[in-house]
């Protein structure tokens, strides 16, 4: 995600690089649609699944529709055991987006793209499977236990839950999660997004792409922001405490992650969900960090005139989960799958190879100087 830190001019801002009829980012008062549908109505009313058949079928289903789409997702949550021997062999000290992208490609041989894995069912897989790959290397490799990952929940937000505790959620913890995993479907033309797009436009196989977004969202600079966040607000004692430790980081001109965004201007339209869905936590640790994120989000507003993007009040939802912080990128990718696999289809349907140009800034033509004569 976007940093404060980040600067205004290179990095392709402002350049129009393609077409797109998934998502619109911040055209009007900086907001955001899925498909043409206004994410406060998406948030409010629709259940993740609903929000990923439409991204990836262009419409929302019908109940039909929509009990066969779970149907599957209840299915793709299961890992080969070839699978399951190699992510054994992973260390502990792997990083979760790497086990992540491991995860991904090496699917792609057992189960590779054609008439009986069509880009359909493989973007409806990869959700489920991912999180259930994540979980089962965690536990076996960290933990140091076998854990059965196939949760017969048909829910991402259910899914991921039953993983994490061993037992199925409350309706008000999936539909918690649920909403925030919504607000990180689906993003327009980020660099995990832009990315899939550019490998998928050589014409190779649906696994290929998503590897890559996983990679690409691995970099600190657009996943990793709420890990950032959440060890920020923890790092303060009380908000006294934190106005003055972000007063002296702002004077030393050190990051402050979880505010400003590239695209949005005054408001990042997601944020208040997840703020709202923070607050919710009345237990004595929810209730202290809160307190703290609101005086770290004061002080950058009075100060920066920056408001705060999706990652900093989601640091503090995932954390009232008791995820580890290590997990919190990869709950941004089992949601984000949806808008890549999205993008994929909408690139392969109308494909030209991406092929920019660049400005050579280097040195004028110059002759060859044999390797004797040079000094």
């Amino acid at each position: 995600m976007k940093t404060n830190s980040e600067p205004k001019t290179g990095g392709l801002a402002g350049v129009n690089a393609g077409q797109t009829a998934i998502c619109s980012v911040g055209k009007e008062h900086d907001s955001l649609t899925y498909r043409g549908y206004s994410i406060d109505e998406l948030v409010a009313f629709a259940d993740f699944e609903e929000v990923a058949y439409l991204l990836i079928y262009g419409e929302l289903p019908n109940k039909k529709q929509l009990q066969n789409f779970q149907a599957e997702f209840i299915q793709g949550q299961r890992i080969p055991d070839h699978v399951r021997k190699l992510l054994e062999q992973l260390p502990a000290s792997s990083k979760t987006m790497d086990v992540l992208r491991t995860s991904c490609s090496v699917l792609g041989s057992f189960e590779p793209e054609t008439s009986k894995h069509s880009q359909v069912q493989i973007a409806t897989r990869l959700m489920p499977y991912l999180a259930s790959c994540l979980f089962y290397w965690y536990f076996f490799a960290v933990k140091l236990q076998v854990k059965e990952v196939i949760s017969n929940q048909p829910t991402l937000a259910g899914h991921i839950l039953y993983l994490l505790k061993g037992k199925a959620a409350t309706s008000e913890e999936i539909q918690s999660l649920k909403s925030s995993l919504i607000l990180y479907a689906e993003h327009e033309f980020n660099a995990s997004t832009f990315a899939a797009r550019v490998c998928v436009s050589t014409g190779t196989d649906f696994y290929s792409p998503i590897t890559a977004a996983i990679a690409t969202l691995g970099g600190p600079l657009h996943g990793g922001a709420n890990e950032a966040a959440l060890r920020l607000i923890q790092s303060f004692s009380d908000p006294d405490e934190a106005e003055k430790g972000v007063l002296q980081m702002l004077a030393e001109k050190k990051l402050i992650m979880g505010f400003g965004h590239r695209v949005y201007t005054t408001s990042d339209p997601r944020s208040k969900f997840v703020k709202q869905i923070a607050n919710l936590d009345r237990s004595e640790a929810g209730v202290h960090y809160f307190a703290i994120a609101e005086r770290i989000e004061q002080v950058m507003g009075r100060e920066k005139k920056l408001f705060t993007n999706l990652d900093f009040y989601s640091s503090l939802v995932y954390n009232s989960f008791d995820f580890a912080v290590e997990m919190f990128t990869p709950l941004f990718v089992f949601a984000r799958v949806a808008g890549w696999s999205a993008h994929i289809m909408e690139q392969r349907a109308n494909n030209k190879l991406i092929r920019p140009d660049a400005e050579y800034i280097g040195p004028a033509l110059r002759k060859y100087v044999p390797l004797e004569a040079r000094k």
